[in-house]
């Protein structure tokens, strides 16, 4: 398969609901690459609470080190998959309410040198600005784009807002 066409199945377990997307090898290919080593990845869905139309999960650092922000973005569109790093102390003020699981997350990081967690977030309607009342703007990476099922997986967000997110997990597997 060429890197130009690796896909990856984003899915809510819990829901029973996926979606397909394509990795943006030749937007970010240091991104994709790494994504794509260590997949399988996923752990607590949160929907997000700035940004708008975005659930995402907490990961610890997977790349051997970080990849530079190629193909960035503050508007992500409907569909994008996007890669964002922060450090612990970024994500673990109460206001974000999971100070403990960046934590966690963070401290099980692959790299012991770094205190980093990785937020990897999928966009699943229009009108979102990546700006936090915190830190300002946040450019995020798209590495990949939904190709299939984004409406399901819509309607799965607009869920875990209304209904909440506990339970669910978000995952983020080599399409088959």
């Amino acid at each position: 398969m060429d890197r130009m066409d690796r896909f990856v199945t984003v899915s809510l377990p819990k829901r029973g609901v996926s979606c397909t997307a394509r990795l943006l090898f030749d937007r970010a290919p240091i991104t994709c690459g790494a994504i794509w080593d260590a997949l399988p990845l996923g752990s607590d869905v949160y929907h997000a609470k700035y940004a708008r139309n975005e659930i995402y999960t907490l990961v610890p650092a997977f790349a051997p080190q970080e990849p530079p922000l190629e193909n960035p973005t503050i508007t992500p569109i409907p569909g994008d998959l996007c890669y964002f790093t922060f450090s612990n102390t970024q994500m673990s003020t109460a206001s974000y309410g999971y100070e403990a699981a960046a934590e966690r997350q963070g401290g099980q990081a692959a790299h012991a040198d770094r205190d980093v967690v990785v937020d990897l977030a999928l966009f699943y309607e229009r009108n979102n600005l990546l700006i936090n009342g915190d830190q300002g703007w946040v450019p995020g990476i798209v590495w990949g784009t939904v190709t299939e099922g984004l409406d399901r997986m819509a309607d799965a967000c607009q869920d875990l807002w209304r209904a909440g997110a506990l339970g669910e997990s978000l995952r983020f597997e080599r399409a088959e």
